[in-house]
């Protein structure tokens, strides 16, 4: 295959990548506790059969920015962001332990804590928590702690039930799921952190900056068209070497 072909053909691709990553961010730039996904691609050398004289692009291993999103102060009992570094435990739709930042969470008619995606959170030994319905009054503490009134006590009978897993693994090994879940690439437990806290009333908003993401848009399809536009010059002169073989 021509090389100029090859190589703007696996180039387009990756703007194509690139353009479906970005796009992505730009639809969760509202989500809560959104990290914004980056992408990159390198040349790479092709091996096979004959002299290895083709280079194509490949997409690396994606990842993710960490950086804190603003928070929004709400006044919910039932909003919590995280102060810094770290991570709420919740269970997938697999029943498994996974990570996130969002902290809009709800209580379902069975009593049971979850995300507004339908996620329970996790609390002591690693089991979902179970709210004691009715409650008339519910607070979730900094450390994680949560305490309720039930419906028809005092108002200083506070009862501690439970206290969300805060974690805080090391960033660089981990990886986000078609979920928008975060989880272990080595497979470790993810350990109780009290280091971890919670802001009260308030959730972060994403980290993604709409305009960085729609100029390196414009900056990918711009691209793409002069890959498409290589490809078209490799066809001409695919075409003007036969016709000159022809009258050879």
């Amino acid at each position: 295959m021509d090389q100029l072909l090859y190589i703007s053909m696996t180039g387009a691709k990756q703007n194509m990548h690139s353009l479906a990553v970005r796009g992505n961010n730009l639809a969760n730039a509202n989500t809560t506790g959104f990290k914004a996904d980056l992408e990159n691609a390198r040349s790479m050398q092709a091996f096979g059969p004959g002299m290895p004289s083709r280079v194509f692009a490949m997409t690396e291993r994606p990842t993710q920015n960490f950086t804190d999103g603003l928070l929004k102060t709400t006044g919910r009992d039932l909003d919590v962001a995280i102060k810094g570094e770290g991570w709420v435990s919740v269970q997938d739709k697999d029943g498994n332990e996974a990570l996130s930042r969002n902290g809009n969470f709800t209580i379902s008619a069975a009593g049971v804590l979850q995300t507004m995606q339908g996620q329970p959170v996790l609390g002591n030994q690693d089991a979902p928590i179970i709210i004691p319905l009715p409650v008339e009054k519910l607070e979730i503490n900094e450390d994680g702690t949560i305490e309720i009134r039930p419906e028809g006590a005092p108002a200083d009978a506070l009862e501690e039930v439970n206290r969300i897993k805060l974690s805080n693994p090391f960033a660089g090994e981990l990886t986000k799921g078609d979920d928008g879940l975060f989880r272990a690439t080595n497979g470790q437990p993810y350990q109780p952190d009290a280091t971890v806290e919670l802001v009260k009333g308030a959730l972060e908003g994403s980290n993604v900056n709409p305009v960085q993401e729609m100029t390196h848009m414009i900056s990918m399809q711009r691209q793409f068209e002069m890959q498409i536009k290589m490809m078209k010059t490799a066809e001409e002169n695919e075409k003007a070497t036969n016709n000159l073989l022809r009258l050879s």
